[in-house]
């Protein structure tokens, strides 16, 4: 300030320096790449998949998984990737179930199940009389088949029918298992007539006798082609899994011998608040801090989650147009300030040959 008959000096600034901004990451999802491999994952949307290595969870949205020797679906570092595995009676996936290892082995047993119902559909002709179902074969405990056929004839009354089951199809001697009357009304629909129950004494070891339920309200009574068929039965023999693949919403569906599917298991993905506040870790991993949010680990296509592309990887996401302009600007911008330099050597070199 000025004091003393001396005026006042403005402070010597010194330059703060320069320092880094920040360092970005961006989420945003890359161009898709089929890859033909079944366990390739693409995510597309906000969220990301969700890895172990048995001590905690780690974050990633690179896809390139394989299942290991134990069947484990793993990543290239040998995390192991997170969901939920299915019940392995009924196939339900409970997705608020804490979520574990996903493990898919092929080669292995779906183990045989019983018959216990079967559907007939289709017509009857009221003016063809008797007349009989191709066989079908169901199974018993063990799996083993046996075949099962239908007889349908007329009781006399309009309108009524008796059924019949026999087991094996023995032309010469039909063995009947069970049977029942059946009543539809004036215009051709089942009116009525309890289920019909086929027991069969089938021994080798499996379950018997083998009770199976005939589910006949599916079937008419109208003018035209007979046309009654057994359209269905619950029972299957033992398979193994051949092979596998992934839907949209992350579930495995797996592929059997005896020509069954069952959901196996289904990936989590997780969603943070704010995902560029993770941390890297290398790999492609990252871990939750405080920046970033818990995580919200729940199934693909559920809360913003983003769906899977399966047999597909996600590309850089990085714009290499923007990337190499604006390189070239900054290249462009040092060139231009660093001539200040130049024409300031310029111009007192000038000022040294005007006094020569």
């Amino acid at each position: 300030a000025p004091q003393n008959n001396r005026g006042g000096t403005n402070p010597m600034q010194v330059g703060l320096g320069v320092q880094v901004g920040s360092i970005d990451t961006l989420f945003t999802s890359g161009n898709p790449q089929s890859t033909g491999v079944e366990t390739d994952l693409m995510i597309q949307g906000e969220g990301l998949f969700v890895v172990s290595d048995g001590e905690r969870f780690y974050y990633t949205r690179a896809g390139n998984f394989y299942p290991d020797s134990d069947g484990t679906l793993v990543t290239p570092g040998g995390y192991k990737v997170m969901g939920w595995r299915a019940d392995p009676q009924t196939g339900q996936i409970d997705t608020f179930a804490p979520i574990g290892e996903l493990r898919i082995e092929k080669g292995s047993v779906i183990h045989a199940r019983a018959t216990t119902e079967v559907v007939l559909s289709g017509n009857l002709d009221p003016s063809q009389g008797d007349s009989r179902t191709p066989a079908r074969v169901i199974y018993d405990s063990l799996g083993n088949a046996h075949e099962i056929y239908f007889r349908f004839v007329p009781s006399g009354t309009p309108n009524v029918w008796n059924v019949t089951a026999y087991w094996n199809n023995p032309v010469s001697d039909p063995t009947p298992v069970g049977s029942v009357r059946v009543e539809f009304n004036e215009n051709g629909q089942f009116s009525s007539g309890d289920p019909l129950t086929a027991d069969l004494d089938v021994g080798g070891g499996a379950t018997t006798p083998l009770s199976v339920t005939v589910d006949l309200s599916g079937l008419t009574q109208l003018a035209g082609e007979t046309t009654v068929k057994i359209a269905s039965q619950d029972g299957f023999p033992m398979g193994t899994l051949e092979r596998f693949a992934f839907d949209s919403n992350g579930v495995i569906t797996g592929y059997y011998s005896n020509g069954l599917r069952q959901v196996l298991g289904q990936v989590a993905l997780a969603l943070f608040a704010n995902p560029g506040g993770l941390e890297r870790l290398g790999e492609s991993l990252f871990i939750e801090t405080p920046n970033s949010g818990a995580a919200q680990i729940g199934a693909a296509n559920t809360g913003g989650r983003g769906g899977i592309l399966p047999s597909t990887l996600e590309m850089s996401n990085v714009d290499l147009a923007q990337e190499f302009t604006e390189m070239i600007l900054t290249q462009r911008g040092y060139q231009a300030n660093s001539r200040v330099i130049t024409t300031s050597d310029e111009m007192l070199q000038e000022l040294v040959n005007l006094k020569r």
